[in-house]
This record gives C-alpha cells, structure tokens and sequence, in this order.
C-alpha cells in the first residue's frame, strides 16, 4: 500500500512530458466547473455565519498551472462574492493535499510570482491569502473535526486506494494476462472494481463529512462513464499494450499479473447509489459532460481541425504524463517509449472506427445539518 501511493503521482517538473505541460484537459474542465463553484462559495459567503476565516482544501491537487489555477479562481470569486454582498473579504486559507510523492516542491517555488501577480491585479483588497501543503491519502482524515468550509476535488476520486483485485484471486486469475476492465472481462472484474469504489468513495465522504463545518460544500470532478453509448477510456488500450509486450517477451509474466490499475469510472448511479447510503450529503447538482478524445491539444481553442493522429499523440502524451510513474516502478523505464508509441497508434486506430470520447462527471454538495 505505502509503495503504490509513492508511485502514484503524476510526471513531475516541467520536462515536454510533465503533467505541468499535459494537462489542458483539466484546465477546461477547471473552466467548465467555474460557473457552480462560484454558486457554491456565494451561497457559503451569503448565510449569516459568513467566516472570516474562510478554509478551502484542494485534494488531489497534483502540480502545475492548474494547482494555482483553482486557487486564484476562488479568490477572485470570494473577492466579487464579498463586493456584491458588501462583505470584509473573509481571510483565506488553502490546504494543498496530494500523496505523498506529488511535486509539492514546484508549487512553492512557484509561489513568490504568484503572489506577486496577485498583487499586481488585485492590490491588497482581496484579504490575506496563506497557503498550506497536506500531504496523505484522502481516503481518511486529513483536517480536524468541523474546520473545513470548502473541499475541491478535480480528477483524483477515479483513483482508487489500492489495486481492487487484491482481495480476489478468482476475479485476478480470471482477467489473467490483462491489468484492467476489458471486453473480454469476466462479469467478476467489474464487481470487484466496483466494491472497490464504492468501499473507497464511502470512506472519502465520511471523513470530509466529519471534517466540513456545517452547511460546508464540496465540489468534485472525476473521470466516469456514460453507458449509452459506452465511452472511450485510456486504461484499457495500455492493458491489451501490456498483454502484447508480455505475449512478445518484452515484460515479464508475474510482474503483469500482479499490477492492476487502480482507477475506476462510475456512472451517475453509482455515485448517486453511495452518496445517498452515506447519508451525510445532499447533492445539488450532478452532471455528466462528454468531451471528443485530443480536444485537449489547443488549450481554449477549435480541435476540429486537427487530423487523428495529433489527436492521438495529444492523448499519448496526456496518458503518459498520469501513468508513467506507476508504470515505470513496475515494469521498468526502459519499457516505457515503446508502451506509449504502441499506445498512440492503438487511439489512432480507436478514433478511425468509432467515436471516441472522455466523460467527466460533475458533483456538488452540501454537507446535511
């Protein structure tokens, strides 16, 4: 368990193949998401007991542009919450949380110009600002009991705490040769990746339920699936990859038979199913968006345009940008540009075929009295 959660981070520094510099698709979905999380924070700024301390917790929150993206979002949306409500802007304080092999280092020394730029567009009227790292796993407590007003979370939850089939060996023996959900799984598969979710994602809202003040929110963003049509997600190509290299004697047997990757996408049911079993949330809004496979190569721009295979090297990059730290503690660097080369030609093959889409899935709530 320890071991799995220091290689699930996401490429870090700011190398061509860094999270930093893959990651426009969690940018749009962070401007896609503005609209309800400026909702939330005015109607938490709106009731008499407006804090002065405002606390905010961002879990997940990787590293790169984004991390200090969602931050200044809420400041300014505190700042015109507070203008429109002719409120003092509340203090902010932000508590960065990601496990423990995350880049938190890059953060803060990118934190002087941030600030700086803060100042510079804002003056000194938009309240102090401090700013925290809490390093752990979100699935258990991270803050004390009733502290916290806000919790934002922006595609962690698909990540499951521990592989799912560990506690299976008759689901692990029957998906043999793959380390994912497959076509040609077996109906076991899919229950245990659910059981695991479901155990995991109990935890998540129990804990922070204990932790939000009342009438605290959280908004959470996380990868999920339509049913009808079914969409595409990235995990499966690298476990038919995988059972190729291991077919092809490039990795060996044992080490593909004993990794799985953690990641599970819920419909909206799943998700309604254990929120409404927690008991501990009312659910404001829940929504699911589709985005087309590579749009993210133009960060705020027109894809269309773009042919297949710049659409597959966009995706290629973004997967491996998630996945190569787990990957690579596996099964070993050097297997790693041959992976994603397989891969980047398996999505352009995906995307002549059939349509070829993300879905992401919108959650807002309220912790209950």
């Amino acid at each position: 368990m320890e071991r799995y959660q220091l290689s699930l981070h996401m490429n870090d520094g700011n190398k061509e193949q860094s999270y930093a510099n893959n990651s426009s698709m969690q940018r749009r979905v962070i401007s896609k998401t503005k609209t309800i999380l400026e909702e939330t924070i005015m109607r938490l700024l709106y009731c008499d007991s407006s804090p002065s301390c405002m606390k905010v917790a961002d879990l997940g929150c990787s590293a790169g542009p984004n991390t200090l993206l969602v931050i200044s979002n809420i400041i300014d949306m505190v700042y015109k919450a507070s203008t429109h409500l002719n409120h003092e802007p509340p203090t902010l304080q932000f508590y960065l949380n990601d496990l423990f092999g995350n880049d938190f280092n890059s953060i803060f020394k990118s934190l002087p110009d941030f600030c700086k730029r803060l100042i510079e567009d804002k003056g000194h009227n938009f309240g102090p600002c401090f700013i925290n790292a809490t390093p752990g796993s979100f699935y258990g407590r991270l803050f004390p009991n009733n502290s916290i007003n806000l919790f934002h979370s922006s595609y962690g939850l698909h990540w499951l705490s521990q592989d799912p089939l560990l506690g299976s060996s008759e689901a692990s023996l029957l998906n043999k040769g793959h380390c994912y959900i497959v076509n040609t799984s077996p109906p076991e598969v899919y229950k245990a990746y659910l059981k695991q979710f479901q155990q995991d994602f109990k935890l998540f809202l129990k804990s922070r339920s204990k932790e939000l003040v009342p009438g605290g929110a959280m908004l959470l963003v996380l990868l999920g699936r339509n049913e009808i049509p079914p969409t595409v997600n990235g995990w499966e190509p690298i476990s038919l990859i995988l059972n190729d290299m291991f077919l092809e004697g490039l990795i060996e047997e044992a080490k593909l038979d004993s990794f799985n990757i953690p990641v599970y996408q819920p419909t909206v049911e799943e998700i309604r199913h254990v929120i409404q079993e927690e008991g501990s949330f009312y659910v404001q809004r829940l929504e699911i968006f589709i985005q087309p496979l590579g749009e993210s190569i133009n960060d705020g721009g027109d894809d269309s345009f773009l042919d297949g295979n710049l659409k597959a090297e966009s995706v290629a990059k973004h997967m491996r940008a998630i996945m190569e730290p787990l990957l690579s503690t596996k099964f070993g660097a050097e297997v790693i540009n041959e992976l994603f080369t397989r891969f980047q030609k398996k999505i352009m093959q995906l995307m002549e075929v059939e349509k070829s889409e993300w879905a992401t899935l919108m959650i807002s709530m309220i912790k209950t009295a």
